[in-house]
C-alpha cells in the first residue's frame, strides 16, 4: 500500500470515502455512481473492466472497489485479488449472477459482499457498511500476525547475536546480552539494531561491546 492509500484509509476508519466502480455496462455504471454519491461517498471513476480499475487505482487513492463479474480483459473476482493483494482495497461484488461458483470464490479474492442486480440503495449501504466492518477486522487480524512474526524475528536475531559474543569473548549467555542491552541504551537504539551490527560484524560496534565490562 502507497503512503497515499493509507493515509486515506485510515482518514476512512469509519467508512470508506472513495470508491471505484467497474462495469462493462454504462447504465450501471452510471447508476452506481448516482447511488453512491447520494449515499455520501466520492467516486474515483467509473471503469469498464478490471484491468482499467486497477490502472485507475494507481492514478488515485481508493478505499473500496465495487466489481462486476463477468467483464471483458479482466474479470471482477481477478481484479478484487489484485487489489486486496497489492493494495489492501476490498471489494464489494455487483452481479447478475448468483451462481455458487462465483459465491464460493469471493471470500479467497478480497470480495467482503456480494449484491444480486439490481441493486437498491439501502441494499448498497448495507452491503457497504458489512464489507467494511470486515475488512477492517481482517486488516487488524492480519496487523497482529504481522507483529507476531516481526517479534519472533527479532527475538533469534538477538540470539544469533547473543552466540556471536559468547564465542568470540569467551563471556557467558547474560553478560552478551548485558553488553548489547549497555550499548544500546547509550546510543539509544533499539536492541535488535545492536544486535545486527554484531551479526554484521560492525567495526565499531563490535569495540563498544567488547570493551563493555
Amino acid at each position: 500500500m502507497t503512503s497515499a492509500e493509507s493515509t486515506t484509509t485510515q482518514r476512512s476508519a469509519l467508512k470508506p470515502r472513495r470508491l471505484i466502480i467497474a462495469d462493462d455496462d454504462h447504465i450501471i455504471a452510471t447508476g452506481l455512481t448516482s447511488t453512491l454519491k447520494a449515499l455520501g461517498h466520492d467516486v474515483v471513476g467509473a471503469a469498464p473492466n478490471g484491468q482499467a480499475a486497477i490502472d485507475m487505482v494507481k492514478q488515485s487513492p481508493v478505499d473500496m472497489a465495487i466489481l462486476d463479474i463477468r467483464m471483458p480483459v479482466m474479470d471482477g473476482l481477478e481484479a478484487a485479488g489484485i487489489l486486496w493483494r497489492e493494495s489492501e482495497i476490498p471489494t464489494i461484488i455487483v452481479s447478475a449472477y448468483s451462481d455458487e461458483v462465483y459465491l464460493s470464490e469471493t471470500g479467497e479474492r478480497g470480495v467482503f459482499a456480494f449484491l444480486l442486480k439490481p441493486v437498491t440503495p439501502d441494499g448498497l449501504r448495507a452491503a457497504i457498511s458489512v464489507a467494511w466492518a470486515r475488512a477492517l477486522k481482517e486488516k487488524e487480524q492480519a496487523g497482529r500476525v504481522g507483529q507476531l512474526e516481526q517479534t519472533l524475528k527479532n527475538r533469534q536475531t538477538v540470539e544469533r547475536a547473543k552466540w556471536r559474543l559468547v564465542e568470540s569473548l569467551g563471556i557467558g549467555e547474560p553478560e552478551a546480552h548485558s553488553r548489547m542491552q549497555k550499548v544500546a541504551r547509550d546510543q539509544r537504539v533499539p536492541l535488535i539494531e545492536i544486535a545486527m551490527r554484531v551479526i554484521e560484524d560492525d567495526g565499531p560496534t563490535m569495540k563498544l561491546v567488547t570493551n563493555r565490562a
